[in-house]
């Protein structure tokens, strides 16, 4: 996995619920494989939930980026389901605090929150 993509995957982690979904329903059902990096990526989508920091980020768009997902992610209870999670996968020591490491500040888009729609139900709101 690349950097590139184990921050994309850290922020839908972080604000993307059917991808902690899906990390929960691995970890019930024993499925879970590669736990160390799962754990390494609850700790990084918990660092996003953190305070914003004043410096070494990207760009004044991906901070406003980012604080528009923790605000919206509060909704879902996204921080609870994360630190629920680290301590059910059994991960070692404190989980992160302080402030986002401003390297994790980036201008990530995430996937698409809804559900697909069947082409008679658009039809009939027309």
């Amino acid at each position: 996995m690349t950097p590139r993509d184990k921050i994309q995957a850290a922020y839908e982690l972080a604000f993307f619920p059917p991808r902690i979904h899906h990390v929960w329903n691995h970890l019930k059902k024993g499925t879970l494989t590669e736990r160390e990096q799962w754990i390494e990526l609850i700790d990084v989508a918990i660092s996003l939930h953190l305070a914003l920091p004043q410096q070494g980020y990207a760009s004044p768009g991906a901070l406003h980026r980012l604080a528009f997902y923790q605000a919206q992610s509060r909704g879902f209870a996204m921080p609870r389901c994360l630190y629920n999670l680290r301590k059910e996968i059994g991960a070692p020591g404190e989980p992160p605090n302080g402030t986002v490491p401003g390297h994790l500040v980036r201008d990530i888009a995430l996937p698409e929150f809804c559900r697909p729609r069947c082409a008679d139900a658009a039809t009939r709101r027309e």
